[in-house]
């Protein structure tokens, strides 16, 4: 800008001159005269004399006075004044040198003199002399010059030049610089005289060494005193890419948690480069990274933190090894390795491999292999060390093997009987903080071995059946239970041999093999069978096979299917039994006993008389509870000798079953009277067949053979109570019987409470009988008195 300034002053100060020019050619023209110079300092005051006119043109001062001098200037501006009286020439201004020529030297102003009468031109110069009034300017503030720091000493940098105003030697002269250790300035001149400064680069730069230099450029002048004018010079040394990218750390080493959050920053990496702009300006990047590191981690490539983009796993990467490239703009790059150790936290709960398990396992087997197992924990340190238990209250025991591995054994032989399943919870626990465990729950089942027998749910079963049943009837079950399982428990019944070889069992009862129930073949006869055992056996299906056996007693009980049947007097169809009384019987006289048996047992066998009908009502009467036939009152003459008598003997089963005999009586004076058979009776016996004739037999003698049995059973004790001390005859055990009813026992045998000694004299088919007094107990044989 100054200098478009100072191109515009000269362009001005040309034009000037020109018109000056003419001027002087124009006064010329009128004049011959030569000119005169005159010379003057600028910046003089106002007023200071320049010449005197009167004695430089040879006139006086009237002389010129009178001719009317003028000093005529270019322009409108008149630098001059005239003093008429005393005929000097005087400066009108200050002349400023700068202003009026700018730099062209020397400076001349040209003016006339003009004097009338006559009409003259005086052409005159007055030279402008140069004071060093003006020191060095430089345009600008201050320089800023930039010098790649690769430039090579010697090397010209041209600077910014200063201008001054003055001409000549007051005009600048020269151009230094300070400091300068790497640095001196020449002072060059172009055509036109400007000298200008040009910087010399005396050293070689390094903008890491020293990024920029502060310089004064001084400019003097050639005045006395010099004059100087100075502008800062800042000299910036540009960087080029001589350095690369370097990290803080070759190595970076970080540990980073395994459950750290996602987004977290893990480290921040941190190159610097020497260089400044681009080349300075860095930029991170992964360096040859593989595709896991990719996808775990993020790298800002401004900041260079690295964040994580992926839950990191201890157990699957334990360390990472991240190469991270530092690249400034000008594509020089520094590398640096980050490595991440992934610090273990016990996130991972111990697993548990079974490798094998027998299950069943057979009872009664001593310590058997149950199952193998291996445990892992892919923490590491404590958090991946374990431990091992299960359940204390089960027969069951961990042995460790190598490598983690375990052995699950029974202790001892297991009962399955006891229990059949064991639910083992195996429990693995590592020692991490918290601590993490697993459980695995084993199944074992215990396999059957037959080792318990079926067991009755009885020793003995009785068994009740009345008689006459139907063949194949239910009559009752035996049940066995076998502890053991599947076939081992299966159970089958069987009918073991009798211990009595005689008893027909096969064809008396008969059992499921299945479920051990036992039915009657066939219909049972409590008369002929009242009772029997026999054993049932139960055998399970093992191998081998067990078994057990329990006692079976079937009771039959007794049905009122047998009608008493009469022993005394005989009902066969033979002569009929004629009982002689004598008339003078007193009441209460003992005619005849009816004897009779039932087959039945209990109640059914219980029996009771009744006279149903008589020749004569009232004289005779029957005991209800004994058959005894009893005269009822005195016999007199008017009785008549032949008496029938039919009784009713009826047991006290339910229905009752009785049945009736026929009881004749011969009422006699004495029994020295011979006794005749009544007709009707010798034409029965004539008429008597064989098998009569044998059923008496029998019976009498069954009878006979019970009457000497308890004979001989009464003297027995007779001969031991004699033996005690006693004194006093035989006696009969007394006997208690219900009021009315008669206990027969079953056999057939004849009542405990009376004997008596029946003679059968045979002969010509009559009988006689001998009737003795009854052997009765004192409580008896008084009650017979009284009656």
């Amino acid at each position: 800008m100054a200098e478009n300034e100072m191109e515009a002053g000269r362009e001005r100060f040309l034009r000037q001159r020109q018109v000056l020019f003419l001027f002087v050619f124009l006064g010329g023209s009128l004049t011959g005269s030569e000119s005169r110079r005159y010379s003057v300092a600028e910046e003089k005051e106002r007023g200071v004399l320049i010449a005197n006119l009167a004695k430089d043109l040879g006139l006086s001062v009237g002389e010129l006075a009178a001719r009317g001098p003028q000093v005529v200037s270019k322009g409108n501006k008149q630098h001059f004044q005239f003093n008429h009286p005393t005929g000097d020439l005087l400066l009108d201004e200050k002349l400023d040198r700068e202003e009026l020529c700018g730099p062209t030297e020397p400076c001349i102003l040209h003016f006339q003199i003009l004097l009338q009468n006559p009409l003259q031109f005086i052409p005159n110069e007055l030279q402008v002399i140069d004071v060093n009034d003006h020191s060095p300017v430089f345009f600008e503030n201050e320089m800023q010059v930039k010098i790649l720091e690769s430039t090579p000493p010697g090397t010209i940098i041209p600077l910014g030049n200063a201008e001054d105003l003055d001409v000549g030697r007051n005009s600048l002269q020269n151009y230094t610089i300070t400091p300068n250790s790497h640095f001196h300035v020449l002072t060059n001149s172009r055509r036109d005289g400007r000298k200008y400064p040009e910087l010399v680069l005396d050293k070689a730069l390094d903008r890491e060494e020293q990024p920029q230099f502060s310089l004064t450029l001084t400019a003097l002048d050639g005045g006395s005193p010099p004059r100087s004018g100075t502008v800062q010079v800042h000299i910036l040394v540009l960087d080029i890419n001589d350095n690369a990218p370097e990290f803080t750390q070759s190595i970076y080493e970080v540990e980073v948690l395994e459950n750290s959050p996602i987004n977290s920053v893990i480290v921040t990496v941190s190159a610097s480069d020497l260089d400044t702009g681009n080349f300075g300006t860095i930029s991170y990047a992964f360096f040859h990274t593989s595709e896991e590191i990719l996808k775990t981690f993020q790298l800002n490539p401004i900041t260079g933190d690295i964040h994580l983009v992926k839950h990191l796993n201890f157990e699957a990467i334990k360390s990472y090894e991240v190469d991270i490239e530092a690249k400034d703009g000008g594509g020089l790059s520094g590398k640096s390795t980050v490595i991440v150790q992934v610090v273990d936290v016990n996130d991972n709960p111990p697993e548990l491999t079974l490798s094998s398990i027998t299950s069943p396992i057979p009872e009664n087997s001593p310590e058997t292999v149950v199952a193998i197992f291996s445990v892992s924990d892919p923490d590491s340190g404590d958090n991946g060390r374990m431990m091992c238990s299960i359940e204390n209250n089960l027969p069951f025991v961990l042995k460790p093997s190598v490598e983690n591995f375990y052995t699950l054994m029974s202790e001892g032989a297991l009962d399955r009987e006891r229990r059949a399943e064991y639910n083992i919870t195996i429990t693995v626990t590592d020692m991490g903080t918290p601590r993490l465990k697993t459980q695995h729950n084993i199944t074992v089942l215990v396999s059957d071995v037959n080792d318990n027998a079926p067991a009755f749910t009885q020793t003995s079963y009785t068994l009740f059946i009345p008689e006459n049943n139907s063949p194949a009837l239910h009559i009752g079950s035996v049940s066995a239970t076998d502890r053991d399982a599947g076939a081992n428990a299966q159970v089958t019944y069987s009918l073991l041999p009798p211990q009595d070889p005689s008893l027909p069992l096969d064809s008396l009862v008969s059992i499921n093999a299945d479920n051990g129930h036992l039915f009657a073949l066939r219909a049972l006869d409590f008369e002929a069978l009242q009772a029997f055992e026999f054993l049932v056996g139960a055998t399970d299906h093992g191998s081998p096979a067990l078994s057990s056996q329990a006692l079976v007693r079937v009771q039959v009980l007794d049905a009122n299917d047998n009608a008493p049947f009469v022993l005394y007097p005989l009902q066969n169809g033979s002569a009929p039994c004629t009982e002689l009384v004598p008339r003078a019987a007193e009441p209460g006289y003992l005619v005849s006993k009816v004897v009779a048996v039932d087959s039945d047992s209990g109640q059914s066998a219980w029996l009771s008389y009744q006279l149903l009908k008589a020749t004569e009502p009232g004289l005779f009467s029957v005991w209800a509870h004994n058959g005894e036939v009893r005269t009822a009152r005195l016999l007199s003459e008017r009785d008549a000798a032949k008496h029938r008598l039919l009784l009713l003997v009826k047991d006290n089963g339910e229905p009752p079953l009785s049945a009736s005999v026929t009881l004749h009586v011969l009422l006699v004076d004495g029994f020295s009277q011979p006794y005749l058979p009544l007709p009707e009776a010798a034409a029965a016996g004539a008429q008597t067949d064989p098998l009569t004739v044998y059923l008496v037999i029998a019976l009498a003698s069954v009878s006979s053979l019970f009457l000497f049995s308890v004979l001989a059973f009464i003297a027995v004790r007779l001969c031991r109570r004699s033996r005690s001390g006693l004194v006093g005859g035989c006696s009969v055990p007394e006997a208690q019987f219900p009021g009315h009813l008669m206990d027969v026992s079953g056999t057939g045998t004849l009542s405990q409470s009376y004997q008596y000694e029946v003679c059968l004299m045979g002969g010509s088919g009559t009988s006689d009988f001998k009737f003795l007094r009854p052997i009765l107990p004192n409580g008896l044989v008084q009650g017979t008195e009284q009656e």
